[in-house]
């Protein structure tokens, strides 16, 4: 038998006889294979219901199905827990963010270090309260605003004999409408969402009064808030206007055709119109007639996105994808048609006309009138201040429940108010009196 050594150099000696070219070089070396980039993931955290975070999480679906590096996951936003890459900031939350500004990473920084196409001065002036720096810089996206408007059913409208395509303009001219409606059988006349957002923040502004002092302090308890709660209270002993809770509880009621008229949030009419039994009409928010200077005009303000502070370049990236995704005005359509707010852009608002008129549907359109390019003035909102908000609800459900007269109430909710923010220094530094 051949020793193995001898039969190894016999066959080695055949390979080379074989494939001289390939014995006089040696075995080519393999190709390297480089492994594929690592995919970045990035977290979104949010406070929304169980309906926002399922709209939230198709939008973000369709997003990372787009991508190839980068994919966004939703995340529930903790107290105390270190800021996600994306944070969505409700409107009462606002204040305590722009108090914390450290922890958080300005857009505009964002956008122009990822070199993502971004050009801010394309969004509406209307929609920049509570989202910019000092210089006017956008600090953080505006991406859900809207403003008050009055919706109402045109079905409850007729069988109370008014004019269904003559909706209230004046506070005066809904008391007059909810008195017919009560003799009509209804039982609900007049209901409102947001009572510190509708009938503080956006009354205040519709009659040019202040809701804080030159010297930065709180003081929406002048006549003319006085006189517009003291107007409430009296409709809620009469039962033209109905309380339902200190958020958009009341939506719910108009939404089942309980209620015939409801001050809420102009988004809030993508739920109203599949409405069962409400054939819907929508008005600018009413105003007092009898204030000095007239008419003014509301204000926007809504859910922003923030982005934190302490991450790296490839995650910046992947969030400033993302804000460019949420701008283009095929989103910013979808957007607006599906969820409600108002289009950032005048691109995305052109692009949504022809959809708006095609669904005759008047909302956006007098949404957009009625802030008049002022929607980011008086940028102080209460209810964008949660610890004062909270107070102002308190005293407010007082005079509903005829415990306090309006004035003893709103000059509580002021000197309670006061209290809190003096208490909270770095707060009331946020605030943009």
């Amino acid at each position: 038998m051949p020793c193995p050594k001898l039969r190894f150099t016999v066959l080695a000696a055949v390979f080379a006889a074989a494939f001289p070219a390939y014995a006089a070089k040696g075995p080519k070396p393999a190709a390297k294979v480089e492994a594929p980039a690592a995919k970045v993931e990035i977290t979104l955290a949010h406070q929304l219901g169980k309906v926002g975070e399922d709209n939230l999480n198709k939008l973000v679906e369709r997003f990372n199905a787009g991508q190839k590096g980068a994919e966004i996951k939703l995340v529930r936003l903790a107290a105390g827990e270190k800021v996600a890459v994306l944070n969505l900031v409700r409107r009462q939350q606002v204040i305590e963010y722009i108090a914390n500004k450290a922890s958080f990473k300005p857009l505009f920084e964002v956008m122009k270090e990822a070199k993502e196409p971004f050009k801010p001065e394309l969004v509406s002036a209307d929609l920049k309260a509570g989202a910019t720096d000092e210089k006017g810089r956008l600090f953080a996206l505006p991406v859900a605003y809207s403003t008050p408007v009055l919706f109402y059913n045109k079905n409850a409208f007729r069988k109370a004999g008014l004019d269904p395509e003559k909706p209230p303009k004046t506070w005066r001219e809904t008391q007059q409408a909810a008195d017919k409606l009560q003799d009509a059988g209804q039982s609900c006349p007049y209901t409102t969402s947001w009572p510190t957002w509708v009938h503080i923040d956006n009354v205040s502004a519709l009659s040019g009064e202040r809701i804080a002092s030159p010297k930065g302090e709180l003081a929406f308890n002048g006549l003319p808030q006085v006189k517009h709660i003291a107007m409430l209270a009296t409709w809620h002993k009469a039962k033209f206007f109905r309380d339902f809770g200190r958020a958009n509880e009341a939506d719910q009621h108009f939404l089942k055709g309980e209620c015939a008229m409801i001050t809420t949030d102009s988004w809030a009419h993508t739920e109203f119109r599949e409405a069962q039994g409400v054939e819907l009409g929508v008005a600018p928010l009413p105003h007092h007639d009898d204030v000095y200077g007239g008419r003014q005009h509301t204000l926007a303000d809504g859910a922003s996105l923030w982005i934190g502070g302490g991450y790296k370049a490839p995650e910046y990236k992947a969030a400033a994808r993302f804000v460019a995704y949420l701008l283009s005005p095929e989103v910013q359509v979808e957007l607006a048609r599906t969820y409600g707010q108002l289009p950032l852009t005048q691109a995305a608002r052109t692009a949504l006309r022809g959809k708006v008129l095609r669904d005759r549907d008047q909302t956006l359109d007098i949404a957009y009138a009625s802030l008049k390019g002022e929607g980011a003035t008086h940028p102080l909102r209460i209810s964008g201040v949660d610890p004062v908000r909270i107070i102002l609800d308190e005293e407010l459900e007082a005079v509903w429940a005829d415990v306090k007269p309006a004035k003893a109430a709103l000059d509580t909710a002021v000197t309670r108010g006061n209290a809190v923010l003096a208490a909270k220094p770095a707060l009331k530094k946020a605030l943009p009196f």
